[in-house]
């Protein structure tokens, strides 16, 4: 198996090379990843071959897409107090309700969700399909996957379908954009460039033309050369991404406006989140639990010069807005509505871009909900949405 293992990362045109090969066999055969039955996890073989096999980390998300499309139906599941068996969770069917059927299942509060879930992994037994009670598949339980829900925990789902769970179970993984993304419209710089402000700033090192020309000329013909500083773009921007999930819709234009921003900013900082700001960010998703920034460091490093830069779907549940522990993937102390109200506060230059169309925000109350935390400077992803933006910020 390893043999076609290693023949498939080749086809996806990774450079692994025999020896790098023959250094994960004699690894695995020397039993470093042995656990107690003597046989090595998925997770801990994934480690191993990233390790041993990719010598450029800029070449980690072409390894993940390759190992997942490998190992597809054998990844495990991450640990949220003990391990859900993966056979409960076996796709077998889909369930699709209408807005009706939907409207007819009742939805749970957060504090009964949570309490509910912990109820039922303790009596639960065996696998369940297309049930309205236990963790399962295919049907209009809270819990499980590839049913449907109003309001529900994702458990074991490979991606999100009716986009209502307000907790996922399962680790997430999430890929960096690229910055140096070719652009797909030039009108993104040019959109861009409203925000830019030059100043001469440094030592006196570059040709002052015009003023060489003058003081030439008063000076009877006689050589005088003048020098000014560089200009350069004293604008300041920290930019703050919405990465995973809902924004998976949106990456080729985000990339775009991410890629113009590098290009049109010389004092760019930018940093990860998901769905919204909690305590802490990241500049990394692949290290972003080994390598997280304190969102407190963030508001006290950059000066309040910077003009800060939201972009994301706003898409999510109002209880990751909300709600202390609302965040799908960790318990936050503090709601995220608290930490926008403090980096808007920090950074009284703000907006949020949105990529979603702007015909759908009403129809989803996070959407609202981040508007009225952002003083209504949200901004459709459009040429004409960012022409605004940078308006409002150069206000």
């Amino acid at each position: 198996m390893l043999i076609s293992f290693f023949l498939a990362l080749r086809a996806a045109k990774l450079p692994v090379s025999v020896p790098e090969f023959l250094t994960l066999l004699e690894a695995l055969q020397a039993g470093v990843l042995d656990d107690e039955d003597g046989v090595p996890t998925l997770e801990s073989f994934y480690a191993l071959a990233r390790a041993t096999l990719i010598k450029d980390e800029s070449r980690f998300d072409a390894f993940d897409r390759a190992f997942s499309a490998y190992f597809k139906g054998i990844e495990s599941l991450g640990d949220f107090s003990a391990e859900i068996p993966a056979e409960w969770l076996r796709k077998a069917m889909e369930r699709q309700l209408s807005a009706e059927d939907r409207a007819a299942i009742a939805a749970m509060g957060w504090d009964e969700l949570m309490d509910t879930l912990k109820k039922r992994f303790a009596e639960q037994k065996e696998r369940h399909q297309g049930g309205n009670k236990w963790i399962g598949t295919g049907g209009t339980s809270p819990f499980g996957a590839w049913g449907d829900n109003p309001q529900g925990i994702r458990i074991g789902q490979d991606r999100s379908r009716m986009r209502s769970a307000v907790k996922v179970w399962d680790e997430r993984r999430f890929k960096d954009y690229d910055s140096e993304v070719e652009l797909g419209t030039r009108e993104i710089q040019i959109a861009l460039r409203r925000l830019r402000r030059f100043a001469r700033q440094g030592s006196a090192d570059e040709l002052d033309l015009d003023g060489t020309i003058h003081a030439t000329a008063a000076n009877a013909g006689c050589l005088d050369l003048k020098m000014v500083p560089e200009r350069h773009n004293h604008i300041k921007v920290l930019l703050l991404m919405d990465v995973g999930g809902s924004m998976d819709d949106h990456v080729r234009r985000v990339e775009e406006i991410f890629s113009a921003a590098k290009s049109q900013f010389k004092h760019l900082e930018f940093f990860y989140f998901h769905n919204c700001v909690y305590d802490h960010l990241w500049k990394h998703n692949q290290r972003r639990y080994a390598e997280k920034f304190s969102t407190w460091d963030v508001l006290h490093k950059y000066n309040r010069d910077y003009k800060l830069i939201f972009v994301g779907d706003a898409t999510m549940s109002p209880h990751e807005i909300l709600q202390p522990g609302g965040s799908v993937e960790f318990h936050n102390e503090e709601t995220g509505a608290v930490w926008l109200q403090r980096l808007t506060e920090a950074f009284p230059k703000c907006v949020w871009i949105n990529p979603e169309p702007a015909e759908l925000w009403s129809y989803r109350q996070s959407v609202g909900l981040i508007q009225r935390l952002m003083n209504q400077r949200m901004f459709a992803l459009t040429l004409p949405g960012l022409d605004a933006a940078m308006r409002t910020l150069n206000a």
